[in-house]
């Protein structure tokens, strides 16, 4: 069973452990946007935190939150999930930061 959340709480989610040192979901984006701005044209969107997983870790803390539809294995590698449902979530939390409102 999932628990419906809005984008802002979406953004308040605890991250696991991560390459970015992220605390929050929403700390997670920042620090990637920070880092895409910083590197510019060498960014490594593949590996911008030196894990070619990082969308992963994103997953697992909606996972792990109850926010989708999902099963991770003992070492925290996902099993499988609902893509549609995290992509949804994590493209309204990136909408939250932009308006600093809440879209839904």
């Amino acid at each position: 069973m999932t628990t419906t959340l809005t984008p802002y709480q979406v953004l308040a989610l605890p991250m696991p452990e991560n390459d970015a040192d992220a605390t929050t979901i929403g700390d997670y984006l920042i620090k990637l946007l920070a880092t895409l701005w910083d590197e510019k044209e060498g960014f490594d969107g593949k590996k911008p935190f030196g894990n070619s997983d990082w969308d992963g870790d994103l997953v697992v803390a909606l996972i792990q939150a109850g926010a989708i539809e999902g099963e991770l294995d003992e070492d925290r590698c996902i099993e499988f999930c609902d893509d549609d449902a995290a992509e949804e979530l994590i493209a309204a939390a990136i909408q939250a930061l932009g308006t600093g409102r809440d879209p839904l």
